[in-house]
């Protein structure tokens, strides 16, 4: 399969993947009967919830998606299926993540003092220094307490927050509180539930609903919770004999790094357009950056003269037509502020327009619509 057919699609299904800010996310185990438990108010959980401090754990967390992004024909579907983490934490600082893949995994160790991440199929090593690395996107999005806090912040205000009975999350009880949009807020999710231990007052679980059905499109959650001091030994890492240590983040980027960096940003622009549920981010991608990630990450191909006019969307070296693939995921639009492909999903959609526009949010299309017209 060409690597940088796939590359592409993987760069246009990686935005509507993350439309709602969640990123990927987690279904929890060990549902059962609900537990009895004292009454509690919406209000106390939610400050629960914001103000929840990191504590020593162990825990397993099983990842689920149904985002329903369209798949593109001859390509595997990007964004849907099921992996799992393993996720430990020393309470102060110090931790480890575990990310199985097949017969390989990656391993994120951060021992106070270094961040290591382990990559065994590639037999590789990058070392940064204590709080400069980022963990892998999985495992950073499989945090049910950050991520719930996150979540709960940023919509809140925007939300009718009740309390709809208990459930029990990783053989642990817990408070359902429900964060519906109110009626002015124009998004396609119906509601987001987090499941709050009882005891340690800690989010376990957060599910994201659409509307038209009760199943989630998406959920993060403990399937196994072992709360306490965990064994030091995990918060260690040697790298194996014959890896590859690679030194990365020390000396930060470069000033050539930093004005490429700069100018990219400027002239992509992005902007944030409304409030709450309703959220959508524009910008504009700069022609010929989806020309030069696709050759970075394939190499460089033989390429003819782009169509005239073909903006984002024209050839980009041998089989690679960014345009055509869109779309497959998507369907043509076009209005007073132009034309482009709408790609939808179960949580949102993102606009592209032909001339580079771009919009992506968990809202209604004519949303999307009118966020992309104010795209300059």
């Amino acid at each position: 399969m060409n690597r940088r057919r796939v590359t592409v699609a993987a760069a246009a299904v990686g935005v509507l993947a993350g439309v709602t800010g969640l990123g990927v996310l987690a279904m929890p185990a060990g549902a059962g009967q609900a537990p009895v438990l004292p009454e509690v108010s919406a209000e106390s959980l939610v400050e629960s919830v914001v103000t929840a401090k990191p504590a020593a754990f162990g825990g397993s967390v099983e990842v689920s998606n149904d985002l329903g992004v369209p798949a593109i024909a001859g390509l595997p579907q990007l964004s849907d299926g099921d992996s799992a983490v393993r996720l430990w934490s020393d309470g102060s600082g110090k931790v480890r993540v575990q990310l199985p893949a097949g017969d390989a995994e990656k391993t994120f160790v951060d021992d106070g003092t270094t961040g290591w991440l382990w990559d065994s199929a590639e037999r590789t090593v990058d070392k940064f220094p204590h709080g400069a690395a980022q963990k892998p996107q999985e495992a950073a999005a499989a945090d049910p307490v950050a991520l719930a806090r996150d979540v709960v912040s940023r919509l809140k205000e925007f939300s009718e927050v009740t309390v709809d009975g208990t459930a029990r999350v990783a053989d642990r009880p817990a408070y359902e509180l429900v964060l519906s949009p109110k009626p002015t807020e124009k998004t396609v999710l119906r509601e987001v539930r987090v499941a709050v231990d009882s005891e340690l007052r800690v989010p376990l679980r957060l599910a994201v609903l659409t509307n038209g059905t009760n199943a989630p499109a998406v959920q993060v959650g403990f399937s196994e919770l072992n709360v306490g001091p965990q064994d030091a030994a995990l918060f260690s890492f040697t790298p194996p004999a014959g890896a590859t240590v690679t030194e990365a983040g020390v000396e930060g980027p470069s000033e050539r790094d930093k004005a490429a960096a700069e100018q990219v940003f400027g002239e992509a622009d992005p902007q944030v357009v409304g409030e709450g549920w309703d959220v959508v981010l524009t910008a504009r991608v700069p022609e010929g950056a989806l020309t030069a990630f696709a050759e970075q990450e394939g190499g460089p191909a033989d390429r003819g003269p782009r169509r005239p006019g073909a903006g984002m969307g024209g050839e980009m070296g041998g089989d690679t037509d960014v345009q055509g693939m869109l779309r497959q995921l998507g369907k043509q639009v076009s209005g007073p502020w132009g034309s482009g492909t709408l790609i939808t999903a179960r949580v949102g959609g993102v606009l592209i327009a032909d001339d580079g526009r771009v919009a992506v949010g968990a809202v209604l299309e004519q949303v999307l619509v009118d966020a992309i017209g104010q795209v300059k």
